[in-house]
């Protein structure tokens, strides 16, 4: 799977969710390999999105065609200091129910001294984690850049996810967190999509 991690400061968040609406409807049919975007506004204004296709070959394609070009020229005049990119295939998927019902989406930023271990670390008590936060649909980490990372994390609802992350974290589950804190190379930045826009093929 390819990433493309797409963020940057928008003017109008209503126009850029009418523009990622109108590229539903008009240019998704058409975008082989594409296989769904996540994508939202921050209260601050920030715009982030996950654009997921089958590979960087696909992802490359649709952006050469010049209806995407004409597409992508309309959006970035609502960003207001153009846009940032970061392209992976390094990504890890785990889900555990249908991401598209979201109703919250956190996405995380940050740094991690070893990526090779943290991917093992979130391979770990995978059902034991569904079990303990069931409101956690899925998440996507995209790698990049020697440790930097973007993860979403997508919930059933904000109200859901506050209340689970008050829970008391069991031994062996707290283990786990405390390994990845380690690895982390400082705090990460959190972004909060109180209203996510999900994208999938029809």
């Amino acid at each position: 799977m390819f990433v493309q991690v797409i963020q940057g400061q928008v003017t109008d968040a209503e126009q850029a969710h009418s523009a990622m609406d109108r590229w539903m409807e008009e240019l998704a049919p058409a975008a082989s390999g594409w296989l769904g975007t996540t994508a939202g506004v921050t209260e601050d204004g920030t715009f982030i999105a996950l654009a997921r296709f089958d590979s960087a070959d696909a992802a490359r394609r649709n952006s050469a065609k010049p209806e995407q070009d004409k597409w992508w020229h309309e959006f970035s005049s609502l960003l207001s200091d153009g846009a940032t990119f970061h392209d992976t295939e390094d990504v890890v998927l785990d889900l555990h129910g249908d991401p598209d019902a979201a109703g919250f989406v956190q996405v995380m930023q940050g740094a991690g001294s070893n990526p090779e271990r943290a991917r093992e670390v979130m391979g770990q008590h995978r059902d034991e984690w569904a079990a303990f936060r069931p409101e956690i649909l899925g998440s996507e980490v995209a790698m990049y850049d020697d440790g930097d990372y973007t993860m979403a994390m997508y919930f059933t609802s904000e109200a859901e996810a506050r209340e689970g992350e008050r829970k008391e974290v069991p031994a062996e589950l707290q283990a786990d967190m405390d390994e990845m804190n380690s690895l982390a190379a400082g705090p990460p930045t959190f972004y909060d999509l109180q209203h996510p826009w999900l994208y999938s093929p029809k």
